[in-house]
């Protein structure tokens, strides 16, 4: 039997991160290289990619590529897989962070819902969704090549029930319509390919609840008074659960959606 050592060491193993410049994905990104692995950057400036693989390699790990991409552009974004794949030589860890969220900045997205754009809708569907159909129909058959290849998809508690508005009430905040539709999408995407790619790749998600960054006091009070754990998720509650998805801990889990939010969707 194999140590716990053993089955978290990601040494050799080479994992693309998208939106990996950013909270979450960077957090990913620093734990999977923390356990050896080669990390790859896909973000949409390239500076910010180029600067999140410069600072891990205090691991001491061979360098990942950094890689700027346009979600919303599928050639552009079947490219950018193939340019990490020959870049580092193969695949076998993907997560896929990036996402329109409550806080992207467009026009007629984080807005009332009489006031929301379908051009909105279909760009936050374009990067949080179908992108992730078109990366995992890319990166296919590195992931099979790979022998140990795993998907992680972030999904979300609002893929799974409504949204409790009273949080938002006197803030400025945002919860739209497309965020949910999209993320939903992202879980059952994940059912579906764990099939379609078993047994040689696995497929999960991620459902993190709310991540404490800044929100207003009001919202927080609520969040926290209808959580049974009393706090918001923080980077490191999501890290540790992608990298147990990632590595060999995980081996006979597919098909699955972790839910970190603290109990939130227990009640």
């Amino acid at each position: 039997m194999r140590s716990v050592k053993d089955l978290m060491d990601l040494t050799g193993r080479k994992a693309l991160i998208t939106g990996g410049a950013g909270h979450i994905g960077g957090a990913v990104a620093d734990a999977l290289a923390e356990c050896g692995a080669t990390v790859s950057i896909l973000d949409m400036e390239h500076a910010k990619s180029a600067k999140m693989v410069d600072s891990l390699a205090k691991y001491g790990n061979p360098k990942g590529a950094a890689v700027a991409c346009d979600l919303l552009d599928e050639q552009d974004t079947r490219q950018a897989i193939r340019s990490v794949i020959s870049s580092v030589g193969g695949l076998d860890i993907i997560v896929h962070c990036a996402a329109f969220v409550g806080t992207t900045q467009m026009k007629g997205w984080a807005v009332p819902f009489e006031e929301q754009s379908v051009e909105a809708w279909d760009a936050a569907l374009r990067v949080n969704l179908t992108a992730a159909f078109v990366i995992a129909q890319e990166a296919r058959d590195a992931l099979v090549e790979s022998g140990h290849g795993s998907v992680i998809f972030l999904g979300s508690t609002y893929g799974i029930v409504g949204a409790d508005l009273r949080l938002y009430e006197n803030t400025d905040m945002a919860n739209p319509p497309g965020y949910a539709a999209s993320k939903g999408g992202v879980i059952q995407l994940a059912r579906h390919l764990s099939t379609v790619m078993a047994p040689n790749v696995r497929v999960n998600s991620v459902t993190p609840g709310g991540v404490r960054r800044g929100q207003p006091d009001s919202f927080h009070e609520q969040y926290i008074y209808r959580t049974p754990l009393k706090r918001m998720a923080t980077e490191q509650d999501l890290k540790c659960a992608v990298l147990y998805l990632a590595s060999d801990m995980s081996e006979y889990v597919t098909g699955h959606d972790l839910v970190v939010d603290g109990g939130w969707t227990a009640w």
